[in-house]
């Protein structure tokens, strides 16, 4: 894609994450490791501010969702009860001359797109990552890095609801690492084989499940637009029955964007009761709710808000990247909300001569006790300016020489540029104020 389509090439995205810090190659000094990411120092507190922004709106909001951290590792029957060891696959090919593998049902045709020659027939290739459990290999049990985190919110579900004493409908929620040995990845963090979910297990009575799953469609698509991102960049995919997954009533995507295109940037999904009901025959434990009103025992419906951390933030960064004039100039500048911004508030001073650098490092000192904050003071002024606006951050904070006589600092606005004098005495009352 190219910026007359309207969206900034993929390649100015990773160009300025690995310049600032956002996100490195895995392994990078060992010649990396494919489709894998290790997030830098701003990164890692924008995939912080993402995880809290959902969390927040998911759980700590409302009084029908609770938490859970559910681990990595998982009984075996966990995944044969699902269904994913016998159905989690995708269709393989490989090329009979450079031996490149693809996913069948993503290519146009049987021949190679990188060299022409023909393919193997399609087979079925597992995408969970199989290691051993106990001491000696031979001996030990068979085991698989979950590929989602919603098992383990199916597997506790009597927990959750005996120790939370919930009524339907409610909902568990958890984030967490999940992997796919994906056939193909590509477009930086958009496909990896180690990525980060956000899931909500929603519990509701059934014949309510299809109001519930508007709800959450429309509730997850207006998070993403509450957290910045251009209304005109999503829209909703409703799922033809014939390509739904095997435990779906109904799903609809939220696509996004992207600068390859309109792909995934979340699901949701009606999973009826389908989840409940397996893992009850498989474990022989009860998995329903007793509805005391009616005085009897259902399986609950699930709705499934399913999102992707790493695409969200992806998402983030290509929403907010922007290229606009400066005067005689260009600035590159990234509009984050100021919630999902890495760094909230700069303190540039004009000088690192004291007394004003004692001033700017007390007044960087009070604002760092609230927010992410960072002290610059290298290079010009404008210099400066130009670096926050890459790294999105909302506000600056200018300590000059007149401020040691009238104790007044400059604020500076990122996306407007707009410069306004406050008191110090006041200040942290105003940046309050403006980041939100």
């Amino acid at each position: 894609m190219t910026e007359e389509d309207g969206k900034t090439p993929m390649e100015k995205i990773v160009s300025l994450s690995r310049r600032r810090g956002f996100i490195f190659p895995s392994s990078e000094i060992y010649g990396g490791l494919s489709s894998c990411w290790d997030y830098g120092p701003l990164g890692v507190e924008m995939k912080r501010n993402v995880k809290q922004a959902w969390w927040h709106a998911i759980v700590q909001s409302r009084d029908d969702v609770v938490g859970l951290d559910t681990s990595i590792l998982m009984h075996p029957k966990v995944w044969e009860a699902s269904g994913h060891l016998a159905g989690f696959s995708d269709p393989l090919v490989e090329c009979l001359k450079c031996h490149l593998r693809y996913r069948a049902d993503q290519l146009e045709s049987q021949i190679c797109p990188e060299c022409n020659q023909a393919l193997t027939a399609p087979r079925q290739f597992n995408l969970m990552f199989k290691t051993f459990m106990g001491p000696v290999e031979e001996e030990a049990a068979i085991v698989h890095l979950r590929p989602e985190t919603a098992q383990g919110i199916f597997v506790n579900f009597e927990n959750v609801l005996t120790t939370t004493r919930k009524k339907l409908p409610f909902g568990i929620a958890q984030q967490g690492k999940s992997f796919r040995n994906e056939i193909t990845t590509g477009n930086f963090i958009f496909r990896s084989r180690e990525f980060e979910q956000m899931e909500l297990e929603f519990f509701v009575r059934p014949g309510t499940d299809m109001e519930w799953f508007d709800y959450w469609t429309q509730e997850r698509l207006s998070w993403f637009i509450r957290y910045g991102i251009k209304p005109e960049h999503l829209r909703l995919r409703a799922h033809e029955q014939a390509a739904l997954a095997h435990y779906a009533r109904c799903c609809s995507d939220i696509e996004y964007l992207f600068p390859m295109g309109w792909s995934e940037l979340e699901g949701i999904a009606n999973r009826g009761d389908f989840d409940l009901k397996q893992h009850a025959i498989f474990s022989g434990k009860s998995l329903s709710y007793y509805d005391e009103d009616n005085k009897e025992a259902i399986v609950p419906c699930i709705i499934e808000p399913s999102s992707g951390v790493d695409r969200a933030v992806l998402a983030f960064l290509c929403d907010g990247y922007a290229e606009e004039p400066d005067k005689d100039d260009i600035r590159t500048v990234l509009h984050l909300h100021p919630a999902i911004a890495p760094i909230k508030v700069a303190v540039l001073p004009l000088s690192k001569k004291e007394p004003l650098a004692e001033l700017a490092k007390g007044i960087y000192s009070r604002i760092r006790a609230r927010w992410n904050a960072t002290y610059d003071d290298a290079q010009s002024i404008g210099r400066r300016y130009r670096r926050q606006d890459e790294i999105g951050t909302p506000l600056c904070v200018t300590a000059d020489f007149q401020s040691l006589e009238d104790q007044q600092v400059t604020v500076r606005d990122r996306d407007t540029m707009a410069q306004t004098r406050v008191p110090i005495a006041e200040l942290l009352d105003i940046l309050a104020e403006k980041l939100g």
